[in-house]
């Protein structure tokens, strides 16, 4: 073998690294020229992709804007009248429908006055003074009468409140299984209790002569004058202006509708004690008036035959009513 000498080794490797140089030297200024055009190229593509990022932020921007506009505006005008009906005095057919009463306003007019003659009656049998033949009857004709249906209504309004989240989820289920809205709203008219049930049986009444779904669920407000149910207005009537997760919407109402009643009932128990008290200071004065009249009748007898004790007890009855009015007010809490 012949030995390499390495003089001409090192020759040869000057040679390609000086070769290596100048082709460097040569072609460098077009390398840095392709460089910079592919850097602004690059520049150019992403200021048109941010362009048109920022565009696409801006339209949704625009439309969520829009659609909330909408909602607020839908929002503003079904509270607009919720206050309206709110103020509106209630004719007597709407509160005995409210009561869940089948019964015309003409006989119950009927019935009440003649619940107050038979009053009058036994008064007058019972040898009652002239001024009660004539002032308890007329109470009996036209307070009382009333003062049931309000009680009707609670207690109807209540058993609503108990039976109302149930139903909820009952559409919230049916929505996620597939059910079209009015079809969930349906099954509820036919499985749900009392008075539910016959509630949203007027919706799907009033959907089937043509109103629609928001409407509908907005006229269960005359039936049952409710913040829970214009609570489900309000829900139905969004998603039938904006869209969105209806059965989502529906789950988080009842779970709040739940929490409202758990509070209510947490209120009404820390103001047992209050209530209690309350109803001790009130019935104080009248317990004592009784124990003096069965000791010494004489005593109190008086009250009732002197025109001093005729004042007397009206100025303690009037301070007695302003009394227990703010009692009641502090004890009762609105939730």
């Amino acid at each position: 073998m012949f030995g390499v000498d390495p003089t001409v080794l090192l020759i040869v490797l000057l040679t390609a690294v000086s070769a290596a140089a100048i082709c460097y030297g040569i072609l460098y200024s077009r390398i840095e020229s392709q460089k910079k055009a592919d850097s602004r190229v690059n520049r150019v593509s992403q200021a048109e992709t941010d362009r048109l990022k920022v565009k696409a932020t801006r339209d949704r921007v625009q439309e969520l804007s829009k659609r909330r506009k909408s909602v607020q505006d839908s929002l503003k005008d079904l509270e607009k009248r919720q206050t309206e009906n709110i103020k509106k005095k209630q004719s007597l057919k709407a509160r005995l429908g409210q009561a869940g009463l089948s019964l015309a306003p003409s006989r119950f007019y009927v019935f009440s006055v003649l619940f107050g003659l038979f009053v009058m009656l036994i008064l007058f049998i019972g040898g009652a003074p002239f001024l009660v033949i004539l002032g308890l009857p007329f109470a009996a004709a036209f307070g009382l009468p009333r003062w049931l249906i309000g009680f009707l209504i609670k207690r109807r309004q209540n058993k609503f409140l108990d039976e109302f989240p149930n139903a909820l989820d009952l559409i919230t289920r049916s929505l996620r299984a597939g059910l079209p809205l009015h079809d969930a709203i349906r099954l509820v008219a036919g499985e749900a209790r009392e008075p539910v049930k016959t509630e949203f049986r007027r919706v799907v009444e009033a959907q089937q002569v043509g109103l629609s779904m928001s409407d509908a669920c907005g006229r269960m407000n005359n039936h049952m004058p409710l913040q829970e149910v214009s609570f489900f207005a309000i829900v139905i009537t969004i998603q039938a202006q904006a869209g969105g997760n209806l059965s989502e919407a529906l789950g988080n109402l009842s779970r709040v509708l739940r929490e409202r009643k758990k509070m209510k009932a947490k209120v009404q128990a820390l103001s047992m004690e209050a209530k209690a008290s309350a109803a001790i200071i009130g019935a104080l004065p009248f317990i004592v008036m009784l124990l003096v009249y069965l000791t010494s009748p004489q005593y109190m007898m008086v009250l009732f035959s002197d025109p001093r004790g005729h004042l007397i007890l009206m100025g303690a009855g009037i301070w007695m009513s302003i009394g227990i009015y703010i009692m009641r007010n502090m004890v009762n809490f609105e939730i």
